[in-house]
């Protein structure tokens, strides 16, 4: 029942609250459907992650300004993605405080429906961090000329059964997590960034969290390449070796007037002696082991400039060969 409330409460504010009391308004909506083969998690054919997000954000006052984003997921969970406030001193040097989207790689600060070629994560996304993951601390960020930065402290993420399920929003530890992403716009087609980030993630404050990550967008004549190569090191308690996370992915699009066509390969291979299925801290769970490499064709349509329809075809290669879980997704999105 609050959940209702506060979706009609947040849905009634958009259309009646004066806008100089929400700033400027944005957002997104979004559905999909999904059927995959008789061994994948989506055997039975399902419509399913059902979206709403919205973006208010305005400028309190010469050089502070704030962005609060809600984003409505799979018709029941509401999350707040980003709620802060930021102080711009100079081009080269602005703060943000409160809750941030973490700015490692590419992918995961460019997440939403109508900003991605692909209705799915890639692998290594999907296994590597939690789904949009955030922070709650301090951002420091600033651009000169062609080189722009983000350095960041925050909670961190928490020691859970696998790495996607470590988002958290208060600190189990006293440690505080460290980040930091470097890039450049080499030419007028090319651009490359560089990200950094630890911390501990364990109750008792001594096993580190390293992730590193390297990420680029190649664009010319309605042609464009995105890649990101990620990799993790997970410290583990003396007895287990240390867990390991390494993958990529590449996606290729052209644009073709309403007509986007999009082809990704993407591989992962994560491997945890501690951690899977069954942990509960400080217990050892049963272990990870995925190698793993995915196809997605695809394309997308533009009905118009904020709305268009995307389908994906994934083939999917297991390390078990005998494991058959193609599958195949319809989505739906607009932004206003």
């Amino acid at each position: 029942m609050k959940i209702r409330i506060l979706s009609i409460f947040l849905v009634l504010s958009v259309f009646i609250a004066p806008v100089h009391v929400l700033g400027k308004i944005s957002g997104y909506l979004s559905f999909g459907y999904i059927k995959g083969q008789d061994q994948s998690d989506q055997a039975d054919g399902s419509f399913r992650n059902a979206q709403l997000g919205l973006i208010f954000s305005d400028e309190l006052a010469p050089r502070i300004d704030y962005v609060a984003e809600i984003r409505f997921r799979e018709e029941s969970r509401i999350e707040l993605e980003q709620a802060w406030v930021g102080f711009n001193l100079s081009n080269l040097v602005n703060f943000k405080l409160g809750l941030y989207i973490v700015p490692f790689g590419r992918y995961n600060q460019a997440n939403r429906p109508h900003q991605t070629m692909l209705i799915n994560d890639p692998l290594i996304v999907e296994n590597m961090f939690p789904p949009s993951w955030r922070d709650v601390g301090v951002q420091l960020e600033g651009r000169t000329g062609s080189i722009y930065y983000s350095v960041y402290w925050g909670n961190g993420l928490f020691e859970s059964e696998n790495l996607r399920g470590g988002q958290q929003f208060t600190d189990n530890n006293l440690n505080k997590a460290k980040g930091a992403r470097l890039g450049a716009k080499v030419s007028q087609s090319l651009e490359v960034a560089l990200s950094y980030y630890r911390g501990k993630y364990d109750e008792d404050n001594e096993r580190d969290l390293i992730f590193q990550g390297i990420d680029l967008i190649w664009s010319s004549e309605g042609l464009q390449i995105i890649s990101e190569y990620l990799m993790g090191t997970i410290k583990n308690p003396e007895n287990f070796s240390e867990g390991k996370v390494e993958g990529y992915y590449v996606q290729g699009s052209f644009e073709s007037g309403t007509l986007r066509p999009v082809v990704s390969y993407q591989r992962i291979k994560y491997n945890d002696p501690f951690h899977g299925q069954g942990f509960v801290s400080p217990g050892a769970g049963a272990g990870i082991s995925v190698e793993k490499n995915r196809w997605s064709l695809g394309f997308v349509y533009f009905a118009s400039e904020n709305v268009f329809l995307k389908f994906e075809y994934d083939i999917n290669r297991e390390k078990d060969p005998k494991i058959k879980d193609n599958s195949y997704s319809f989505q739906a999105c607009l932004s206003f």
